[in-house]
């Protein structure tokens, strides 16, 4: 299977070293001051030009991301001139009016972003995603800065959205869905995202109500673009961390470009910061390539590949924990032996064919394959004291436990692999007819996974209780027990599952008039069928193959009045579906359930833009709030990054909220924003009645301030600021949700950057040794800067003198320094 996988790589990558010039499409019909169509008239940019037809209509190509000017010119009247600067791709509609009697219009800049603002898409600049300090840094770290989007978690890239949990975002990279590993446990193991930001040109994000066009996921969408260069370009990024390499170019026909990028992280520094002393040996690298080639104007092909390994080497020491009060602190102390050993290897290659059959027919064909063998091996024997701490001033031994309450040790095994190999084919077409937009797709899926779960622990001493409390007649420590050791988790399974998918969408969209205001229109449907197979040894058995069919209708309208004030209004509902991927077939045994149903969900938005100015520079408040109703649930615990679901459809649930972001030039020349949210979501299992989900991330604040020192215009100043409520998880891992409805801490983060600047676009020389450059920096970030103690999940012992039970925070990453130098040649 690796071989074929490896060859069908090396076929693709051979196809697909072709590539296209990158190209936006500026589209319309020129008028008179009479509303009637000019002919003739001269259409002119930088690169290229054009002329009208009979009936005023031009369509003209022009290089995108950039500002490109165009001029439109007739004999009889007086010349337009705009700047335009488009997206790879986009098409604009511009209609100018010329006239006799006026002088020539001023120049406009006109970008692209309207569209997603029709569309409730978030739109971030890939710049400022590349500058903003995080112990992570990247696309998702810039996603917990707007409202409903939280994870309490800086050493994770995962994400949750409105009340959902990490498995219900989509990702896209260039119209191709991406996948993360799928046994990682911590948010220490996970190392780099699949996005290189480096690489990235656009990025899109919406948190619900989204098209039929993107996929069967309950909570969010995340569109990133790659480059398409148009220049020769070298980026390096080093920091304490770890280091990118990303290098772009193009031929001299502009038919072939290409974008490498190469990505190495540590995460030494910020894991040996931590309460627990460890040999801590881990690497995370990956290498990611977009290519395209132009053959014809209206046909190219493109090619995205990524490579990653990561390996994840850790043998905890000793660890202290100090909790409790200051009238009565207690202390946790805990000497370990053994390691932990995992590896995670991942192969990806995706091939895109575009062919324009004209300025209003697009088809493309897409196929990828994805490829990932994870191991995950380790023995750790915890041997641990619970006592009362030394707090005499003065002490030598201060703050060390003096007299133990209680000993235990706990032997945690696991030997765990999983291989899975998902391939895709994809038709997608894009028709425009007048007004009328129509874009579907054809979807086939297939998922080959095998996997091997073996996890148990034993626990020795009444600290830790040596069976599960759950099982019926056990009531250690207070009764002793007589019967045989059991261990107090036990996992095993071996599953070998092959799922096949065929999705479908159609949508329309439409742009009009309703009376003086504006409005569009977008509807769309989806069609989600799969089937379920396990098999033995190869060969499948009919009584564990189930075939099940969804249909998601979603709509779209927005409202833009002819207001003195700017004003979008937007409204979006639809009924989604997330069938179950693997890992939601898999109930905490280990054991896959074929039957388990797609989790349904009802989504209604309601959203406003206001766009104003302030202090003379643009702002805009975004505003929306959402309920969301949820039927066929499938529940779930979640374990640091890891969720081990029921696989049962036994809950329904709700989430309902407000989502508030005010962004805009605070300082001239940068974009900053506040964002505000609050969330309630619910889940009732088993008709029990209606308690908080995992997610139920109750207050969220949080604010991007980017500036720059009074009189040292070089030297930059970026902080990241995250507060928000705890989250359900405090209670043991095997307790019943109803029973404990425990909140952990409050989670709050600053992060800052200091960037000096010795070369950018307005600061470049022409000798000396900063000649090379076309921008440098050298800078200092502060993760953490107040140092407060975050905690992700609490560990919990038990007393035996007093008979109580202790929650133990295990906490998150403290305050740490980091070093990094930017550079573009």
């Amino acid at each position: 299977m690796i071989k074929k996988y490896i060859l069908s790589t090396t076929l693709l990558f051979l196809l697909a070293v072709v590539g296209n010039a990158q190209t936006a499409t500026i589209k319309g019909v020129i008028l008179d001051d009479k509303e009637n169509p000019i002919s003739n008239v001269n259409i002119i940019s930088e690169t290229d030009g054009t002329q009208t037809d009979e009936t005023g209509f031009y369509s003209l190509k022009i290089p995108s991301n950039q500002d490109i000017t165009v001029e439109f010119s007739h004999i009889s009247f007086k010349k337009v001139v705009s700047t335009f600067n488009l997206k790879n791709g986009e098409e604009y509609e511009f209609n100018p009016v010329m006239s006799v009697a006026v002088e020539q219009i001023a120049t406009v800049i006109i970008s692209g972003n309207r569209r997603q603002n029709i569309d409730g898409v978030t739109v971030l600049e890939p710049e400022t995603i590349r500058k903003i300090p995080s112990a992570n840094a990247g696309v998702e770290n810039l996603l917990l800065t707007l409202p409903g989007v939280s994870n309490n978690n800086e050493l994770s890239t995962q994400y949750a959205v409105r009340g959902g949990n990490f498995d219900e975002n989509l990702v896209y990279v260039n119209e191709i869905q991406v996948y993360r590993p799928f046994l990682i446990r911590s948010g220490q193991q996970e190392g780099l995202s699949f996005v290189n930001t480096d690489l990235v040109q656009n990025v899109d994000f919406s948190s619900g109500g989204f098209q039929a066009k993107y996929g069967d996921k309950l909570s969010s969408v995340l569109d990133i673009t790659y480059k398409t260069p148009y220049q020769f370009e070298v980026n390096a990024d080093l920091s304490l961390l770890g280091g990118s390499l990303s290098v772009e170019n193009i031929s001299k026909d502009s038919k072939f470009t290409s974008v490498i990028g190469l990505r190495y992280r540590d995460n030494a520094l910020l894991v040996e910061a931590k309460e627990t002393e460890t040999n801590y040996d881990a690497a995370f690298a990956d290498a990611q390539t977009f290519l395209t080639y132009k053959f014809t104007d209206r046909f190219q092909l493109s090619f995205l590949g990524n490579a990653s390994l990561n390996k994840y080497n850790y043998a905890p020491q000793a660890r202290q924990t100090n909790f409790g009060t200051l009238a009565d602190p207690v202390a946790l102390v805990v000497v370990y032996d053994g390691q932990e050993k995992d590896r995670y290897q991942t192969l990806f290659g995706a091939l895109k064919g575009t062919f324009l059959v004209n300025d209003n027919f697009n088809l493309k064909l897409i196929t990828s394959t994805y490829h990932t063998t994870e191991e995950e091996y380790f023995d750790i024997l915890a041997q641990y004291n619970l006592g009362e701490v030394n707090t005499n001033i003065g002490d030598d031994e201060l703050g060390e436990v003096e007299f133990t309450e209680g000993i235990g040790s706990q032997l945690n095994h696991g030997r765990n692999d999983l291989d899975a190999l998902i391939s895709t084919i994809e038709h997608k077409g894009d028709l425009k007819i007048d007004d009328h937009r129509f874009e579907w797709s054809v979807k086939y899926n297939n998922e080959d996974i095998r996997d091997r779960l073996v996890e148990w622990e034993v626990i020795d001493s009444a600290g830790f209780s040596i069976r599960p409390p759950y099982l019926p007649g056990n009531e250690q420590p207070y009764v002793p027990f007589n019967g045989p050791l059991e261990p107090f988790q036990n996992v095993r399974s071996t599953n070998k599952v092959k799922i096949d998918r065929v999705q479908a969408y159609l949508q329309w969209s439409k742009r009009s008039n309703l009376g003086t205001s504006e409005i569009w229109y977008n509807a769309g449907v989806r069609l989600h069928n799969w089937s379920v197979r396990q098999t033995d040894s190869g060969t499948p058995s009919a009584a564990n193959k189930t075939n099940q069919t969804v249909v998601s209708p979603r709509a779209q309208i927005a409202l833009k009045p002819r207001w003195k004030k700017d004003m979008l209004f937007r409204l979006a509902t639809g009924l989604y579906y997330q069938p179950p991927f693997y890992r939601e077939l898999r109930d905490s045994l280990g054991t896959v359930q074929p039957g388990v149903k797609a989790q349904r969900s009802f989504h209604l938005v309601l959203g406003n833009d206001y766009s104003f100015k302030m202090w003379d520079r643009p702002f805009k408040l975004t505003t929306e709030a959402y309920y969301k109703s949820l039927d066929d649930v499938n529940p779930y615990t979640l374990e640091n990054v890891r969720i081990r679901y029921r696989a049962k459809n036994n809950a329904k649930a709700y989430a309902y909220g407000l989502d508030m972001r005010l962004n805009g030039q605070f300082v001239p020349g940068t974009e900053s924003w506040f964002s505000f949210g609050y969330l309630k979501t619910e889940e009732n299992i088993d008709d029990r009645g209606f308690i908080s989900r995992p997610t139920d991330q109750r207050l969220k604040f949080a604010a991007l301030f980017q500036d720059y020192v009074p009189n040292i215009p070089s030297m930059k100043m970026y902080l990241n600021l995250v507060y928000n409520t705890g989250l359900p998880g405090g209670s043991p891992s095997y307790a019943d949700p109803y029973n404990y409805q425990t909140r952990l801490p409050d989670y709050k983060r600053a992060d800052v950057g200091f960037q000096f600047v010795l070369v950018d676009d307005d600061k470049q020389f022409n000798s000396g040794w900063k000649k090379p450059f076309k921008a440098l920096s050298f800078g200092v970030e502060i993760f953490n800067v107040f140092d407060v103690q975050n905690s992700i999940t609490n560990t919990w012992v038990r007393d035996v003198y007093s008979k109580r039970q202790f929650a133990v925070p295990n906490y998150l990453t403290p305050r740490v320094f980091n070093i990094r130098t930017t550079m573009k040649f």
